[in-house]
């Protein structure tokens, strides 16, 4: 049995009280109090999370560009210095290997943040699509802790951060999808405007030996702000209300980006790309699409659930990715992959949970936006 991994603030979620899960082979905090006030927390003031088992890869070269426009669904070149995108590493098929971030630090420098679960296959499709690209690859994943601060009060959280220093452009100026650089401690400290919550937010990242310093840091500033540590159970419900998809559940190998609402993220107009051709191959007028669902009442339907249309008919027309009660509306919310003829928003299904069918509309997503 392989042992489960650590970050680096490890002791510290223990000195918290927090509960622990096993999550792409990292032991992680589920929840510090309790999933509903963490959440809460988040949606009107700040969360604090731990998103270190995340996995970070520097390409740098004369052609990184031109090697992640290859690499990746998107377009990267015409990127600005100082900018973030979000982007897809395909298969060969069209099917979504994972989902990233990509930062271009310099005109031949760029980071790329995958999933800790699909590290070792981002790592590996990177590698093979090498080929003759004048580029080279580093993984600094076990040498970084990346820290979330989430929420309304975010940017006052680390803006009152002692020890945070240098911040260019400042936490004040720096737009959504955007970083910054500074310094922590005299450690170096890079800041991006992003998240995965629905919220305002900032993700810092620093070297291992700092990190449980900045915690601290961190957790006093945002005090009196309403900061919380908040695990990952908090994390999905808030990334569910904001119709963000989470590997293993909504994208997959046998899922190619247009069924997941992800075509905009595919530069179909590159010349060359890895998955352009099987997603060119790729014709199934009926293959399921991602849609939001919304109930009346407190039964969620959870992932693996069963969708039906109206009829009486025992043949599902669909299934749940991720559902839970939502904390914030009030009602339950999922999302599902449906067939197209039951996609189109209003359209009423029933969904199956533990043998009861629960009437369930067809939404947009997301099923929450923040107030800018």
């Amino acid at each position: 049995m392989t042992e489960l991994r650590t970050t680096a603030l490890h002791d510290r979620h223990e000195a918290l009280g927090a509960s622990f899960t096993d999550f792409g082979g990292w032991l992680m905090p589920v929840r510090y109090s309790s999933d509903l006030a963490e959440h809460h927390a988040v949606r009107t003031a700040a969360g604090l999370f731990d998103i270190s088992h995340m996995a970070e890869f520097a390409v740098e070269g004369a052609e990184a560009a031109a090697f992640l426009d290859y690499a990746l669904a998107g377009a990267v070149s015409p990127m600005r210095v100082g900018k973030a995108k979000y982007s897809l590493v395909l298969a060969e098929s069209g099917g979504i290997v994972d989902d990233v971030i990509v930062y271009r630090i310099a005109d031949h420098r760029f980071l790329v943040i995958a999933n800790a679960g699909n590290r070792d296959a981002v790592a590996s499709a990177f590698r093979e699509r090498v080929g003759d690209f004048e580029v080279e690859l580093e993984d600094h994943t076990d040498g970084m802790s990346l820290i979330a601060v989430q929420g309304p009060a975010a940017r006052a959280v680390v803006e009152a951060t002692a020890g945070i220093a240098d911040v260019a452009p400042a936490f004040a100026d720096l737009g959504y999808y955007a970083w910054s650089s500074g310094s922590f401690e005299g450690a170096p400290l890079f800041v991006a405007r992003t998240g995965y919550t629905g919220e305002d937010g900032f993700e810092l990242l620093v070297p291992n030996p700092v990190a449980p310093t900045l915690w601290d840091a961190l957790l006093a500033a945002g005090e009196p702000l309403g900061l919380v540590p908040a695990g990952l159970a908090a994390r999905d419900t808030l990334r569910l209300e904001a119709g963000m998809p989470l590997y293993g559940h909504e994208l997959s190998l046998d899922i190619v980006p247009a069924q997941a609402g992800l075509g905009r993220v595919v530069a179909v107009d590159k010349d060359d790309f890895v998955g352009k051709a099987g997603l060119a191959a790729v014709v199934v007028p009926d293959a399921p699409v991602l849609v939001g669902l919304v109930c009346d009442g407190r039964r969620a339907g959870r992932a693996g659930y069963a969708v039906f249309d109206a009829t009486e008919a025992e043949t599902p027309v669909g299934e749940i990715t991720s559902g839970a009660l939502s904390p914030t509306l009030g009602h339950p919310i999922a999302m599902a992959f449906v067939s197209p003829a039951a996609s189109a928003p209003g359209t009423e299904l029933f969904i199956d949970v533990r043998g009861t069918r629960i009437p369930a509309t067809v939404t947009d997503l997301p099923f929450y936006r923040r107030n800018k």
